[in-house]
């Protein structure tokens, strides 16, 4: 791995909210920290309403995580672009963020019960 990623569980419940509905919860994230950017809450999968994501056209990469895709979250209040992303095939040093999601905060509430 990356020297300067570290992925390690996040302990305790943690929750993901918008437009007035949770998303998800769950006691299986993951934490990841990269260098000195602030750490990313990783959801698994199975613990988020996928029924309320559509796939984004949006992707991007990252030299140590690999590609990017990004999720539309559709809500009654409107949609909310490009609110989060998964590396579907993540690099081999990362691979345990595979079926995990993360989620710009801008865009949605991530919180930790």
């Amino acid at each position: 791995m990356a020297d300067h990623i570290k992925i390690r569980p996040a302990k305790g419940t943690w929750v993901v909210r918008a437009a007035g509905a949770v998303l998800g919860e769950t006691n299986a994230a993951l934490e990841l920290t990269e260098g000195a950017y602030p750490a990313v809450i990783y959801f698994p999968r199975g613990d988020i309403s996928m029924a309320f994501f559509d796939t984004s056209e949006t992707t991007s990469s990252c030299p140590h995580k690999g590609q990017a895709t990004y999720f539309d979250l559709i809500a009654k209040s409107g949609t909310f672009k490009d609110a989060a992303w998964s590396y579907e095939n993540p690099k081999d040093d990362v691979a345990e963020i595979k079926d995990y999601l993360a989620f710009v905060t801008s865009k949605v509430a991530v919180e930790k019960l």
